[in-house]
């Protein structure tokens, strides 16, 4: 059964760069299995990496290239219901990981992610 999963931004990273072994085999079969979405926080935080040379190309060309080889989504809800959740999340001090994660948490969705600090504090972080 499809549902819709968010993904965080290093799971993000890997699909554009094709590092698929770097997931796990319930996160492969979460990417396979779902639509996939992500907050626009996440194209944020791509731009802030490639503004620091962490990453070698454009948030914009990263998404495009997503979304016409897999279908990856940004979600447009509402940023008030976004952010109020995130003003919940008091175990992080990261403004990314905050909304990210209160995106995925107010549409009652799963989060893809690594982060084990996300995955200890969030029951819908799976990996």
């Amino acid at each position: 059964m499809e549902t819709l999963i968010y993904l965080d931004t290093h799971v993000v990273v890997w699909l554009y760069a094709g590092t698929t072994d770097l997931f796990s085999r319930n996160a492969k079969r979460a990417i396979e299995e779902n639509s996939l979405l992500i907050s626009p926080m996440v194209l944020l935080e791509l731009e802030f990496l490639y503004e620091i040379k962490r990453l070698r190309v454009q948030a914009g060309t990263v998404q495009e290239t997503l979304r016409e080889t897999i279908g990856l989504e940004v979600c447009d809800a509402g940023f008030r219901k976004i952010t109020d959740m995130a003003r919940t999340l008091t175990w992080t001090r990261d403004p990314f990981d905050r909304v990210i994660v209160g995106h995925a948490l107010s549409a009652g969705r799963g989060l893809l992610t690594k982060d084990r600090s996300i995955r200890r504090r969030v029951r819908s972080a799976i990996w």
